[in-house]
């Protein structure tokens, strides 16, 4: 009896997690379309400048091991 009990009280936390996440969702304030153009622009653009600069210090690091060895 007390397996079956477990398990009902495991599915009912389950189901109460899934029942507060949906209602969480629903409070969220999502982006419209312009605002997530902007935002996609703006990781796209710091995507490429990281990118850039580890790049660069790859070509330094790798010039100064050469420069070593």
């Amino acid at each position: 009896m007390a397996f079956l009990a477990k398990i009902k009280q495991n599915f009912g936390s389950t189901f109460g997690f899934f029942a507060d996440s949906w209602a969480e969702l629903k409070k969220v304030r999502w982006p419209n379309r312009k605002e997530l153009t902007s935002y996609t622009l703006v990781v796209l653009v710091t995507i490429v400048f990281v990118t850039i600069y580890f790049w660069l210090l790859d070509i330094g690091i790798s010039s100064l091991v050469e420069l070593i060895v």
